[in-house]
């Protein structure tokens, strides 16, 4: 017989609906990445110069802690931990600046270290301080700086874990997590082949086994148990796979990310640029061949420093021949804003980027104002120098065929967009 946790992560992986689908294998995870470590050093950096404040809105923590809960249902409660609760005076990270530092210095120790025990020794450190209310949900932050030593923590990973593995590991205690985090290494070492290095992997099926998608496995000593247990598996299969083909049959007619990026592409070649495409996005197909087709193989006079981010750009245009940045697109079809606007400051950072450059926000009509307000969060105060842009899909889709064979420069997208 099948080990039953190797037939429940099989499965798992098949259902369109599974974390593993929706999240782990979401193109935008990654990207998101870099801005998050840098929203967290920015936090850092905040306390250490006494600017961080003392209150959780407003401050570079909500920007950073709001990002990570963008990043779909596996972190939808992320921000719940660090909301200043005022009957309760927790987490005590806001009114009390020692805690404060304490909590800089467990950011920054992960952020520097490159090894588990690193990590370990931070989070015992803040531990022996028993700051109220700042426990292992911290997790969350630290598992965007190493993905493959820290494991998610929320209240569905905590209730599968212990499903799966019989424990009894405890919300809020950080003892309880450093516990739960041995064990889910060994699920994942044990696994490894059908799992990933990255232990979002094996935290988002604790996650749907822990809010109830899939059953734990029984023990194998009980064969008509397992029996049972397995008939279960495949009818959640079936019915995810209905509902994934009922979804497809009535999803909206909106121009999807890749298409208007394949749109962005074509008209930056038809009006001569040289075109970068996203890293990621390289290998995407897109009309009968691959995103990048006709476009640069490299993006030219990166720095180092900032490569990695402004590569997962979606779309650069560069004079021919040149360095010099003429416009960059961001996508946003239903992704962070946040992670965009982190991008397009890298890449004013990182690259030639000028008074003549155009840098734009591309999105649904109806997230104007959710473009709008990420643009006002303090903490891309230095965006409004940077004169980004928003072009709704619409104004693109009516447009840009006129641009593409009749225009010759930047003008009439311009026109076409609004500054926020």
């Amino acid at each position: 017989m099948q080990d039953p946790v190797a037939l429940l992560i099989d499965h798992w992986k098949a259902d369109p609906h599974s974390t593993y689908n929706s999240w782990f294998l979401w193109a935008e995870r990654l990207k998101n990445f870099r801005s998050i470590r840098r929203g967290i050093a920015q936090v850092v950096r905040d306390i250490d110069a006494g600017t961080f404040g003392n209150q959780y809105q407003g401050s570079t923590l909500q920007t950073v802690v709001a990002s990570v809960a963008e990043q779909r249902q596996i972190f939808k409660g992320a921000e719940h931990a660090f909301l200043w609760k005022p009957k309760l005076r927790i987490p005590d990270i806001y009114e009390n600046n020692q805690n404060q530092r304490a909590f800089a210095r467990l950011l920054h120790a992960c952020n520097c270290c490159d090894s588990a025990q690193g990590v370990i020794e931070a989070i015992r450190a803040i531990d022996l301080l028993a700051i109220k209310g700042l426990g292992p949900a911290a997790a969350n932050l630290l598992y965007f700086i190493h993905p493959t030593l820290v494991c998610p923590f929320n209240t569905a990973i905590v209730n599968g874990y212990n499903a799966m593995t019989g424990s009894r590991v405890k919300l809020g205690r950080w003892d309880h997590y450093l516990s739960m985090r041995e064990g889910v290494n060994r699920l994942n070492e044990n696994h490894r082949q059908r799992l990933s290095n990255d232990l979002g992997a094996v935290a988002g099926l604790l996650f749907d086994v822990g809010s109830g998608r899939y059953t734990a496995p029984p023990r194998m000593d009980e064969p008509g148990v397992v029996a049972q247990w397995e008939a279960d598996l495949q009818r959640v299969r079936e019915e995810t796979s209905a509902a994934q083909k009922l979804w497809e049959q009535g999803k909206e007619s909106d121009a999807t990310h890749s298409q208007i990026q394949g749109w962005l592409r074509d008209m930056g070649k038809s009006l001569g640029f040289d075109v970068w495409i996203a890293s990621n996005d390289r290998t995407r197909e897109y009309d009968g061949g691959f995103m990048a087709d006709g476009c640069l193989s490299e993006l030219p006079a990166c720095s180092d420093q900032w490569l990695d981010s402004v590569r997962l750009i979606d779309v650069v245009w560069l004079h021919r021949g040149s360095v010099r940045v003429a416009a960059a697109f961001e996508v946003e079809h239903s992704t962070s804003i946040y992670s965009g606007i982190v991008r397009m400051l890298d890449l004013a950072l990182g690259m030639k980027v000028g008074s003549e450059s155009a840098l734009f926000l591309v999105a649904p009509d109806n997230r104007r104002d959710e473009v709008a307000q990420q643009l006002k969060r303090p903490a891309f105060s230095r965006v409004s120098e940077l004169g980004i842009r928003y072009l709704p899909y619409s104004q693109l889709k009516e447009n840009r065929s006129a641009i593409g064979r009749f225009g010759s420069s930047l003008k009439p997208l311009l026109e076409i967009s609004h500054l926020l």
